[in-house]
């Protein structure tokens, strides 16, 4: 099957256990591929404008999501099904941008890094279920947010702009908050999910990188700079301004410099 067309079958896989499983096994035949021939076929997919999507959990606006204090057994419950929903949606997106884009010649490099961070975004959410259910809950027991997708929706038409918003703005963000959730968690004594989220923090930081190696590629396809068509780009696309504190540190390791980022907390 091309590449497009197993992005294509994840994204229209509705149980979150059934959409890793399938995601999983892409990755390792593309993996096998990549060793046997070094252009296995990409090839073209329709794919929907939204992910399918179990019927549970509830999707609620973001104002609409209750909020739990994270010091409480409930709250901490909550957090990690907050995690599962946004590690849930990341695989769709990593497999979305392989699919919607295809019209867009990229080398092989782009496939095997977006392979790789769906691979990983699998693990992730199976790691976070893994959590809830030893807590005796479950992916799908609480309300979560409906906005999730919408940068993917705005962007469906626009390659650059999606690196720049989802691995570069959202993904981002992940780097600056998920060290205050671990230490959440170790306060809990919480070992299980300690692991789990140090995991998805290691990893994360190499799904940002990939956002920005892709998108400078392609400002130096187009003779754009950089900083400027970020700026422009997040500006449309981001509803809102970047919001301090930021994970300096780790977020230089994934390649985005500080003035980057620091301009998009004032008002253009």
């Amino acid at each position: 099957m091309p590449l497009a067309q197993m992005a294509e079958a994840v994204l229209r896989t509705a149980d979150g256990r059934a959409k890793t499983a399938l995601s999983h096994e892409f990755a390792a035949q593309w993996r096998a591929a990549r060793e046997d021939d070094a252009r296995p076929e990409i090839g073209h997919a329709n794919p929907p404008l939204q992910p399918a999507r179990p019927d549970r959990p509830e999707l609620l606006s973001p104002r609409d999501v209750p909020q739990r204090k994270p010091g409480t057994p409930e709250g901490r419950i909550a957090l990690l099904h907050a995690v599962a929903h946004i590690e849930l949606n990341a695989v769709d997106l990593h497999w979305d941008i392989i699919a919607r884009f295809t019209d867009v010649k990229m080398p092989m490099g782009f496939y095997d890094d977006w392979v790789k961070a769906a691979d990983e975004e699998s693990k992730h959410f199976n790691l976070m279920c893994d959590c809830l259910e030893a807590l005796d809950s479950h992916y799908g027991a609480l309300p979560a947010h409906a906005g999730m997708w919408r940068a993917a929706e705005e962007t469906a038409d626009d390659f650059m702009g999606r690196l720049a918003v989802v691995p570069m703005v959202l993904e981002a963000r992940g780097l600056d908050v998920t060290p205050g959730m671990i230490k959440i968690f170790k306060q809990a004594k919480a070992t299980q999910a300690v692991a789990a989220l140090e995991t998805i923090y290691a990893e994360e930081v190499a799904h940002v990188a990939y956002g920005s190696k892709w998108f400078h590629f392609l400002c130096g396809r187009h003779d754009l700079d950089p900083k400027d068509e970020f700026h422009g780009l997040v500006r449309k696309y981001f509803h809102g301004l970047l919001k301090p504190p930021f994970n300096e540190e780790k977020r230089a390791e994934a390649g985005i410099p500080p003035d980057f980022y620091w301009p998009l907390t004032e008002s253009a």
